[in-house]
């Protein structure tokens, strides 16, 4: 079983976001939003090309969770979305235990893109072990 202990972080490069994990994603969640999908519907509202859905970010981002801890031992998690993810990105999701009081660990979260701009902002509380 992992403890975790105040300042302990961890780190989860996710995948490319190509246009086909955004297809896929998309079939998967249900989610055809043509911003994620046609880049013509883009095109004609002003928008470059296809950005990444938040879920799928919110998703990695639990995964470095899951990947780090059991499942069971996560109380809450919560994200707030502040940048989009350009196709074609490659995030970087870290996590950083704030505190650790009765038992439980309070985390930083984020999502953020090789230029450094934070795409995703979350928190989480988990079982300290």
């Amino acid at each position: 079983m992992t403890t975790l202990n105040t300042g302990d972080s961890f780190t989860l490069r996710a995948p490319q976001v190509t246009r086909a994990t955004l297809a896929l994603y998309a079939g998967a969640s249900g989610d055809h939003n043509p911003v994620h999908i046609d880049t013509d519907a883009c095109q004609a509202v002003g928008i470059p090309d296809v950005f990444a859905h938040g879920m799928l970010s919110m998703a990695y981002l639990g995964r470095l969770l899951t990947d780090w801890v059991p499942q069971e031992r996560v109380k809450t998690y919560g994200v707030r979305f502040s940048a989009i993810t350009p196709v074609n990105a490659t995030p970087l999701c870290n996590g950083t235990v704030t505190e650790v009081e009765d038992g439980l660990a309070h985390l930083d979260l984020t999502v953020s893109l090789p230029d450094g701009t934070v795409t995703l902002r979350g928190s989480a509380v988990v079982s300290a072990g």
